[in-house]
């Protein structure tokens, strides 16, 4: 097998690097303490026109969940984030898309029916700010703001649902 193969297979085994120079501290393979620090501020307008604003959601737990077009396991994990959407109304969950180009963004969006709102983060301004270094990853805050568990590629979806349900628990 070529270099260039074993390179190909070793990111669609494992996570993306997104196209940026941030660099994550602690492990994004497995759930983090995070010392509940406080979840950043996403403020952006969503591909579909709704105004995402993840302060005003305090009082809920919410989900932010950074993907891309170029990541094939973030396209694999977007059908269970979506389902999970539809079953768990009360948890909120806002979707950050890593492509450049909008005409992806979309395309995702229309691609997995994503009803979750879903912000172009082009320049990587909010992946700067949560210190994303890989994709796909998740991060889950309490009803207070704190973030309570980040999930990085290697992340399941049972880890994720219990990371939930702990989080929405006082």
């Amino acid at each position: 097998m070529t270099l260039a193969a074993l390179l190909t297979l070793a990111v669609f085994t494992s996570g993306c690097t997104p196209p940026m120079p941030i660099s994550y501290r602690g492990s994004s393979l497995s759930p983090d303490a995070t010392g509940a620090k406080p979840l950043p501020a996403v403020k952006r307008r969503a591909m579909d026109g709704r105004n995402i604003d993840t302060d005003s959601l305090r009082g809920r737990v919410v989900v932010v969940k950074f993907f891309a077009k170029f990541c094939e396991p973030c396209k694999k994990t977007l059908p269970f984030v979506e389902a999970y959407a539809l079953a768990h109304p009360e948890v909120a969950i806002v979707g950050v898309a890593e492509d450049d180009n909008e005409a992806d963004v979309n395309e995702l969006v229309a691609r997995f029916g994503l009803t979750f709102p879903v912000a172009q983060d082009a320049n990587h301004a909010i992946s700067g700010r949560f210190r994303v270094g890989e994709l796909p990853m998740v991060f889950v805050a309490d009803p207070q703001g704190k973030i309570r568990w980040i999930g990085g590629p290697l992340h399941t979806e049972e880890a994720f649902d219990a990371a939930v349900r702990a989080s929405a628990s006082p």
